[in-house]
Order: C-alpha cells, then structure tokens, then sequence
C-alpha cells in the first residue's frame, strides 16, 4: 500500500495505534485524495446501501427512486463537505473539533457518547449480519462464534489506525465491486433493463418525501463524524474531490443497483436474491459489504470515547487500547444477540447527529467565536470553553423538530434549523462560553 507519508517510530513500534486522537494530524501522516476516496467509498458501497436501494426500489418507481437518492446525496455532499472541510484545516477529529465549534468540551464530550454509543452498537448489529452470511457459507462453526470471530477480526484491523484501515479499503472495496457487480449483472441479465426502468413500484407506494428522508438519513451519522476521515486528507481540494467521488459513487452505483433489482424480483429482500443467483459469491457480498463501514464503526467510536474521558475524568488514554476494550464488549455483545433488541433506540438516538453539522459549519465559518482561537496556531488551543448553553438549547430543540416535524425532510430539516438558531444566536450575542477546560494536562 503506498503511504503519503513515513509513520513516525512510535506509530510502527506500536501494536495499538493511538492515531492522533487528541492532537492534530501532522503532515507526514497525511494521505493523497485517492487513498482516502477509497475509504470514503468503502463507507458508502457497504450492503447498507444496497438494501436501502432495495427498498426505495420496492415502493418507487425507477426515476422517482433516482431523484431521491439525488436530493439525498446533495444533501449528504454538502454536509460532508464543510465538515470536512473543518477536519482537514484543523487536522482533528469530530469530537475534538466540537469543543471549539460551538460546544465547549462538556458539549464535546456529549457529542463523543452519543458517537460512542451509537457506533458501537451498529458494530455489533452488523457482525451478526456477517456472521449469519458466514454460517451458511461455512457451517462448521455456531453463528455466534462467526459474530464473534468477525467482529475480533475487524478490531483488529482497526487497532492499527487509519494505515490499516487503508490496506483493508484497498483489498475489500474492489473485490465487493467485483463480486457485487457480477452478482447484479447475472439476476439483471434476466429481464429487460427498459422495462425495469419504466415499470410499477412491486411493493407499496413510497412517497417521494419518504425516499429522500431514507437516504439523506442512511448516511447522516456518516456524514457528521467525516472529520475523523478528513484529517488525514491534504487539501481542501482533496476533501470535494473525494466526497464528490466517493458519495456519487456510493449512493448510485450501489443504491440504483438494489433499485433496479427490487423491481426485477418483485422484493426488497435482494440479499437471499443475489445468494441464490450467485450462490456463495453472495454470501461474500454480504460479508465484504459490512467490512469497510464496521471497521469505521469501530473507529469512530473509539476516539468518540477517548474524548470523553479526556474530559470527564481527565485521563489521556491510547485510542487502539479503547478500541480493544470496546471491541472486544461490541463483539460479545454483537454474538449474544443483544444488540439487535437496541435496533429501534440507536434510530432514535440518530436523530441527534444531524443538529450537530449545523452548529459546527455555523460557527466554524460564520459565527467564529472560536475560530481564530482554533486556527490562529499549530499547536491545539490550551483552554476550551468547558459549557455552552446556548448550544445545548439549540442542540435539543433541532433535534426535537427533526424527531416530531413530518413536514419535509428530517434530516435536512434538523440541520437547516440548527445552523439558523446558531446564527441568530451569535447576531445576538447568546454564544457563550462557561467555565474553563485546559486542553493538556500534565
């Protein structure tokens, strides 16, 4: 795999990687636009796509499914975008990067539970997807031990930190492509791509309204934690190209895909579909097809907690040594089966990510409170403001209308409300700070 840069001694000696998770991104471990598009890709070609596909598929007519995902992936882009944006200037990650975006480190530290929690939960739910594809390629083994052993596998992989994440996205991403691709080609060779494209919704009616709202909220988290991804870009160059890229890609290739295969087998479960047609080809989809965004999962989760007991408990602790820990927890978990009864609470709990990309473009690029505070040094700020409560409202009350409101989009409604209430708390002069966090600590 080529490297933009040489790791530094510590990060080649080290089994456990702490990648940089409360510190900026120096420029020697930084990546160029392509690598990371790979990642980014990854992220959006998993099978989660292609079931959301299905399922627009299943209730929507060709173009009205496409229009959807475009006015999704518009949305998602934008998001993507002026986060990432943040991450690449700054060289931080999401949870890092709230602390002088709006919400203080107490806010940041609500902002690194609610990743923590969320992301580790959909790790294990999506190990025992894998591990159900596992157990019908290879029975050998009971389905828990499949969970377990993938889910320990990808932990692993992310012990070492974007570098190997690097090497799994360059193994997994082409070869899913591949598989996916012959699969979706041998069950279309079948039927007629006009009269797919032209015919009725097989399922119920899914309004056009309900579609968008799937899509731009299928990503959402995704779209919010992008700095995590974006610290290790070059340029803010980089950060378009690859989400321009990677997004495009993601949402049409493998979302019109499940689209049209929806209307060619009259369901919207296409995973039994493509193993049926491909046999174990299949199930290798839907294994690969959890790799790359678990491996994320995972990541995200680890260094949304060492924020938090950063600022809790004041303790510094190694990213890859959190990871183990809760790996090893969202693996077992993930085999028992528990974390699928949380399904309808990690929902709702998504609610509060869209809010959080509003208040951190608002004040990163309009408000700016902090801004020169964050960007005016190399070195990280030595204080954050510890609360704002002015954020915290806006925060609630976003997430609220995102939850409640069935007008329009959530999504983008959430989003749209959060940055407006943060501009006009900063015209008036609501944003601020209280009390005091020392960033190091001796």
């Amino acid at each position: 795999m080529a490297r933009a840069g040489a790791a530094s001694a510590d990060t080649k000696a080290s089994i456990v990687v702490d990648d940089y998770s409360l510190q900026r991104v120096p420029d020697h471990a930084r990546y160029g636009w392509f690598q990371v598009a790979v990642q980014r890709f990854g992220e959006l070609s998993a099978l989660s796509q292609f079931l959301l596909g299905a399922t627009l598929g299943f209730g929507m007519h060709f173009w009205s499914a496409f229009w959807a995902i475009t006015l999704g992936a518009v949305f998602l882009e934008a998001v993507s975008i002026f986060i990432g944006i943040i991450g690449v200037k700054e060289g931080l990650n999401t949870s890092m990067i709230a602390r002088w975006t709006g919400f203080g480190s107490g806010g940041s530290a609500l902002v690194g539970l609610a990743i923590g929690i969320s992301l580790i939960g959909w790790f294990g739910i999506q190990s025992g997807v894998s591990a159900s594809g596992l157990f019908k390629l290879m029975p050998i083994l009971p389905e828990w031990v499949w969970a377990l052993a993938f889910g320990l596998f990808v932990t692993a992989i992310v012990l070492r930190g974007f570098q190997s994440m690097q090497w799994l996205a360059n193994i997994t991403v082409p070869l899913f492509l591949i598989l996916v691709g012959w699969a979706v080609i041998v069950e279309l060779s079948k039927h007629s791509l006009g009269a797919l494209v032209s015919s009725a919704a097989p399922g119920p009616h899914m309004s056009f309204i309900a579609g968008t709202t799937l899509v731009a909220g299928g990503f959402i988290v995704g779209a919010v934690i992008t700095p995590d991804m974006t610290r290790f870009n070059r340029t803010v160059g980089d950060v378009v190209k690859q989400t321009v890229l990677g997004v495009t890609l993601g949402e049409y290739a493998i979302g019109l895909a499940g689209v049209l295969l929806a209307h060619a087998v009259k369901s919207a479960d296409i995973t039994q579909v493509i193993m049926s047609s491909v046999g174990w080809v299949g199930i290798l989809v839907v294994v690969l097809g959890t790799f790359k965004v678990n491996d994320w999962n995972l990541y995200s989760s680890g260094l949304g907690v060492v924020n938090v007991i950063d600022v809790v408990f004041g303790k510094t602790l190694n990213r890859g040594i959190v990871t183990l820990v809760i790996g090893i927890v969202g693996s077992v978990l993930g085999a028992a089966g528990i974390l699928g009864q949380f399904e309808s609470f990690l929902s709702i709990l998504g609610v509060a990510f869209p809010p959080i990309a509003g208040i951190m473009v608002a004040e990163y690029f309009f408000v700016k409170k902090w801004r020169h505070e964050l960007s005016g040094a190399a070195e990280l700020p030595k204080t954050s403001p510890r609360w704002v409560p002015a954020t915290l409202v806006i925060w609630l009350i976003a997430g609220l209308i995102g939850y409640f409101v069935q007008w329009g989009i959530p999504s983008i409604n959430s989003v749209v409300v959060a940055f407006l209430l943060y501009l006009i708390a900063g015209k008036f002069g609501w944003i601020r700070g209280y009390g005091v966090t020392a960033t190091e600590r001796a």
